[in-house]
């Protein structure tokens, strides 16, 4: 018998009490995989073993629990087996499962080590060759957006009468209540992102009939300083059951001329659905497509990994999207601490995409919390210790039958 056994026995089982000591230290690390010592027996062309020798460390990729977090930087990776892709400073490239992510002064989403995030810019989509780059949330005001369309219905009450007096506007000059049966501002904004207020008056018409049976509206509208808006007045034509017959849709367009800086303006009237009931004059839609710049107050990250910012004008605009990474064979990944991993040969080359299917969906406010089993690692700690001490003992049994034979 020689001590050879017993000590590569001591040695493995310390190295497995050192792999389950870091499992037990990382149960509460965010995406942290455990590890399981794996070994194999040596033999040297004889039938009696050499002892034993770690054969390889191992981790487990299992998706450990999704917990929330609060952050809208915190992003968790679920039902899939994607990684982050993230850079060094330096350019070399990391996969990572924590998603605890931060936004740094200059825009750059770093996890806390400082590594980059890397994805598309907004209005870019992968592949093509297209490569991932940092990605960016810019602080810059978001642009202002013309007015285009209007969409908007109305209910006009059958019940009124046809106004005294025609209707007039000019500049100091305002219609006056005898003109018009209702009334209603419209709110637009030009190419600057300037808001204007037009005014729309609806007057029921006693001329004859566009449909035969039914009723004539005339709508007006004028801007803020009564001068006519060109493309009004328009003719509404509604039939006897109360529904509009005529404009048809996008059949009417209200323009603005150039001012202040501002381009002119055109725009496109939809009253579809607008109608005429014995009931109170109503606007049940108006809608248009304009909006003033804003400045960027938070962010979010969607399901498919696109960042989407949130700005002061109620508007929201895509950013830029995350991108993912997936491996032929995960196991392969090299450890470089920091919860994060680098591909090696093994792994195989990187699989780019972008959340969604096998890499998985990403859900924001949220973590992967380590996948360690705390009570099952308990239990190996036990195993792992009795099989050092049975170790040890074959050692001693060894040192006793040498004194016994130094004894002879």
């Amino acid at each position: 018998m020689g001590f050879g056994q017993g000590v590569s026995g001591l040695n493995a089982a310390a190295s497995n009490l050192d792999v389950i000591g870091n499992n037990i230290a990382n149960a509460n690390t965010v995406g942290y995989k455990q590890s399981a010592a794996q070994f194999a027996d040596v033999y040297a062309g004889t039938k009696i073993g050499l002892g034993v020798r770690v054969n390889s460390v191992v981790q487990s990729f299992n998706q450990g629990n999704i917990e929330a977090s609060g952050r809208s930087l915190d992003v968790a990776i679920t039902n899939g087996n994607g990684f982050f892709r993230m850079t060094s400073p330096e350019g070399a490239v990391y996969y990572s499962r924590n998603g605890q992510f931060q936004r740094q002064d200059d825009g750059r989403i770093t996890n806390m080590q400082g590594l980059q995030v890397t994805g598309y810019p907004a209005g870019v989509a992968g592949g093509a060759g297209v490569q991932p780059q940092p990605l960016v949330i810019s602080n810059a005001q978001m642009e202002p957006r013309a007015t285009s369309s209007i969409t908007a219905k109305f209910q006009l009450d059958s019940r009124a009468t046809v106004p005294t007096q025609a209707f007039a506007s000019a500049p100091g000059v305002p219609p006056t209540s005898n003109m018009f049966n209702y009334s209603t501002a419209i709110n637009v904004y030009d190419s600057l992102g300037n808001k204007q207020q037009l005014m729309a008056y609806f007057a029921k018409s006693g001329a004859a009939p566009t449909v035969p049976g039914g009723t004539d509206w005339q709508m007006y509208v004028t801007d803020v300083n009564g001068n006519a808006v060109a493309g009004a007045p328009v003719t509404l034509s509604f039939d006897n059951a109360g529904a509009l017959q005529a404009p048809g849709a996008g059949a009417v367009t209200l323009t603005q001329p150039a001012a202040n800086g501002a381009q002119a303006m055109a725009m496109r009237l939809d009253l579809t659905g607008t109608t005429q009931f014995g009931a109170d004059n109503d606007v049940k839609q108006l809608r248009q497509d304009g909006y003033t710049s804003g400045s960027l107050l938070g962010f979010s990250v969607n399901g498919d990994g696109t960042i989407v910012g949130s700005y002061s004008n109620e508007e929201t605009k895509p950013l830029g999207q995350i991108v993912m990474a997936a491996f032929g064979n995960v196991e392969g990944l090299k450890p470089e601490g920091d919860n994060v991993w680098s591909a090696t040969g093994a792994s195989g080359q990187p699989l780019l995409g972008v959340a969604g299917g096998s890499l998985g969906t990403l859900r924001s406010n949220a973590v992967e919390a380590s996948n360690v089993d705390l009570s099952g690692q308990l239990v190996n700690l036990i195993v792992a210790q009795r099989n050092y001490q049975a170790n040890a003992q074959t050692i001693k049994a060894q040192d006793t039958v040498m004194q016994t034979l130094v004894n002879l």
